[in-house]
């Protein structure tokens, strides 16, 4: 009896452990003779770009490399810190403000993938990314061999957050079956991570390119989805061995980023209260019913509680060690990591009601989350 009552939480533990078996990852010390632009959008990252940037001069195995650098309308001095580190070595343009009905990335990504005609891959990689040596070469490789237009490398996330940024990587080792995933061509069954993004060019425009996704908060996933509208490939990889994203230095960062976009990550209020209800009824009730069945005396209740708590755990210590995260003791807070997961849904949804979404200076409420599903 009790094992039946326990499926639920078995079953999704053994699905995190699958997937990381079947994680993609980047190919080591691969190299390519393809032609490869990586693109770098920037706003107001003076105080964080300088170890992203030394990193991406820095790639071997790619010998027609070029690195191009938008400055987003910065106004702590971006481009002067890009032109000091990287001199010539980097294209440096200046954007211009979004046009009605687009938000700031999207319209970033598309000056500058406009900016690289020739290049056969185009790699997006966000400020706060730090990236291996042979860390391009070896997710262009890892695109090629794995037959797919667009290809998601999640890094290592470090900084402030070790309650909820861990949620990131075990929230789609648990609940999205990866290779199904990438056979799928249904829209909906998409994810990807924006921090690193790697896209064939023919694959990337037969999607329509980010101008698909020009008023989309979550542009990551739209473009996904707007790549398999396409009759493409995406895959999700685990990036953790040649990447590094320190995305929030403090918790109000982390706080602030969440709330920007955590209200488009559900489809609709009704969807976000049904998902985070059930999260909060598998991961972070089971610990207060154990306590309560054995103050209550009912020891075969709380045993049944009790393992279905250390499941949850099991399934967070599986997605760390197969993304570079922090398995102990990180992973027996991982109720309390649902908790505060959930209040940051819902400080998203509060925020957003009263209008006062905005990140670095531009308002971002009315963005939506894909321009089709």
């Amino acid at each position: 009896m009790i094992a039946a009552l326990l499926l639920p939480w078995l079953a999704l533990t053994v699905h995190t452990a699958v997937n990381a078996a079947l994680l993609r990852r980047p190919q080591r010390h691969a190299t390519t003779a393809e032609r490869v632009a990586v693109l770098l959008p920037l706003r107001d990252e003076a105080d964080r770009v300088t170890p992203c940037l030394r990193a991406l001069l820095a790639q071997t195995g790619v010998p027609r490399l070029e690195l191009i650098v938008l400055d987003d309308g910065s106004r702590d001095g971006t481009a002067q810190v890009v032109r000091a580190i990287a001199g010539d070595r980097v294209r440096v343009l200046t954007g211009t403000e979004p046009p009605p009905g687009w938000l700031g990335k999207p319209h970033a990504c598309v000056q500058l993938a406009a900016a690289a005609p020739d290049a056969d891959v185009l790699v997006f990689v966000d400020a706060d990314v730090v990236l291996a040596p042979d860390a391009v070469a070896g997710a262009v490789a890892l695109l090629r061999a794995a037959g797919v237009d667009l290809l998601s490398p999640y890094p290592r996330i470090s900084g402030a957050g070790r309650l909820v940024q861990p949620l990131l990587q075990w929230s789609w080792l648990t609940f999205l079956p990866l290779r199904a995933m990438e056979r799928s061509s249904r829209p909906s069954l998409a994810a990807a991570g924006g921090q690193w993004l790697v896209a064939d060019r023919a694959g990337y425009e037969r999607a329509g390119g980010h101008a698909a996704v020009r008023g989309a908060v979550l542009e990551d996933i739209g473009l996904a989805r707007a790549v398999k509208r396409a009759g493409a490939r995406i895959a999700l990889a685990d990036g953790s061995r040649v990447a590094d994203c320190r995305m929030y230095g403090s918790w109000r960062e982390l706080s602030d980023g969440y709330a920007k976009s955590l209200w488009a990550s559900f489809g609709s209020p009704a969807g976000a209260a049904v998902a985070v209800a059930l999260l909060l009824l598998l991961y972070a009730a089971p610990p207060v019913a154990t306590a309560w069945f054995l103050a209550a005396g009912d020891v075969a209740a709380a045993a049944w509680c009790g393992c279905a708590y250390l499941l949850g755990v099991a399934g967070r210590v599986v997605s760390a060690a197969a993304t570079g995260g922090r398995a102990w003791p990180d992973a027996l807070a991982h109720p309390a990591s649902i908790v505060a997961f959930a209040a940051l849904v819902a400080r998203s949804f509060a925020r957003r009601r009263r209008g006062e979404l905005n990140w670095r200076g531009r308002p971002v409420a009315g963005g939506r989350l894909d321009v089709g599903r």
